[in-house]
């Protein structure tokens, strides 16, 4: 007679388990996606009610997922989405994907993770496996969902499996995607790892084991611990270059020539999306319960925060500099997502230097090719279309985003005068008196 684990790792490997994804945003929806691919049904479960009625109607929202391919999988009837949770019972496998944000006092807030548990925990059965995506921190497996879990009397790794594979998405990315990017899997025991590395296994080249759920989610915050950290160093680098009268973008260009011990990072206005501006924070905030202080990670965060100021700052410079007061101004953003060729705004520090502009009075316009609408300040804008006419109209252009689809020789030579955050007109000819570089 097999075992719960043998049975359900039997349909895993014949792809019969019926997938539950929780969470159908830049994470859940491509990671559906991959595994609707070879075969397995797959169930997204979401609260956005306009997001369950597209992916029905095989309609994709998601920059790194092909519209022809969600259709196709939705017509074989191997992707659909619901916005309950009342057939999850009948999930072999369960993966959650929710957004797991900070307070503005910059505390973790488990809200979405400990809700869905919730659900799950209600319609909990024997042979299921439970796997975190979401980024968080050391511990929350275990310490904050096993518990929920098991108050139904059932028991992990004899009735059911728990595991911890963080996200590696990169929107945006089209040479690391879902399914060739390694994959670290830590279970709460050897068999919610036994499940884990068979399920991921399916879908991802290369899955890699570690000891725990708790070593998994370290490895994540570890991640982008280290690319905030860097990223704070030259941004920093940046503020001193402004002092020192130094371009920045030089000093990189000629540093990032040595062969060895050194690895390009950039700065910028800010930094944006849901991981490096949140999940270093999650790892400061929980070595406190060590009596630790993480010294690297808060500094980093007050340096890469300062940023869109130092930007405000940079641009009524400039604009003094041609005898143009704020108030008086108009100006055009280019780009307000938070990083190029992509439609995610999500903490993007463009959106933060739109709202500091506007309270110093000055008129603002924007232009993103993949965001066609925003909320600034309360109100609502659209991006203007990119003409002779628009640029002739305004003070000053500010890039905020360097979207490739912007002709940026074009653009300095039609604007009155450039505040380029990005160096995205390094390339441009005759740009010397015209560009203002971060």
């Amino acid at each position: 007679m097999q075992t719960v684990l043998e049975s359900l790792k039997e349909k895993i490997t014949s792809r019969q388990a019926k997938v539950y994804v929780v969470g159908l945003g830049y994470v859940g929806l491509p990671f559906a996606v991959e595994k609707a691919k070879v075969g397995f049904q797959v169930t997204g479960i979401d609260q956005n009610s306009r997001r369950v009625e597209k992916i029905n109607r095989g309609e994709n929202y998601i920059d790194d997922v092909d519209d022809q391919e969600l259709r196709s999988l939705v017509q074989q009837s191997l992707i659909k989405a619901e916005d309950h949770f009342d057939t999850i019972s009948a999930a072999d496998v369960i993966v959650i994907c929710v957004p797991t944000p900070l307070t503005k006092n910059l505390v973790p807030d488990l809200q979405y993770v400990e809700n869905v548990t919730g659900e799950i925990a209600r319609r909990l059965r024997p042979g299921q496996l439970i796997s975190l995506e979401s980024t968080t921190y050391p511990g929350t497996t275990e310490e904050v969902m096993l518990p929920i879990l098991e108050k139904t009397g059932l028991q992990v790794e004899k009735d059911f499996f728990l595991c911890h594979s963080p996200e590696r998405v990169d929107p945006g990315n089209r040479r690391y995607t879902t399914k060739n990017t390694n994959k670290v899997v830590g279970g709460v025991g050897p068999r919610s790892l036994e499940v884990g590395m068979a399920f991921y296994g399916q879908t991802i080249k290369r899955v890699v084991p570690v000891s725990s759920a708790r070593v998994a989610e370290m490895v994540k915050v570890y991640e982008n611990t280290f690319r905030a950290v860097n990223i704070a160093l030259v941004n920093e680098l940046a503020l001193l270059c402004d002092k020192m009268g130094i371009s920045v973008w030089e000093v990189l260009e000629a540093a990032f020539t040595k062969p060895f011990g050194i690895m390009p990072f950039y700065p910028g206005p800010g930094v944006g999306g849901h991981c490096i501006p949140i999940d270093p924070h999650y790892l400061e905030w929980k070595a406190r319960e060590y009596n630790f202080t993480t010294r690297f990670i808060g500094l980093a965060g007050e340096i890469n925060r300062r940023m869109p100021e130092f930007v405000r700052e940079k641009v009524l410079r400039t604009l003094n500099s041609i005898g143009c007061p704020p108030s008086r101004s108009k100006i055009l953003m280019v780009g307000l997502a938070y990083k190029k060729d992509i439609s995610d705004c999500r903490e993007s520090p463009a959106i933060y230097i739109a709202e500091l502009l506007l309270a110093d009075g000055i008129e603002l316009l924007y232009h993103d090719p993949y965001v066609p609408e925003a909320l600034l300040a309360g109100t609502r804008y659209c991006s203007q279309p990119l003409t002779e006419e628009l640029l002739a109209g305004v003070d000053l252009v500010l890039i905020t985003t360097d979207h490739s689809q912007v002709d940026y020789q074009w653009l300095v030579e039609k604007s009155r005068i450039v505040v380029d955050t990005r160096n995205a007109t390094r390339k441009v000819r005759g740009r010397e008196g015209k560009v203002v570089l971060l």
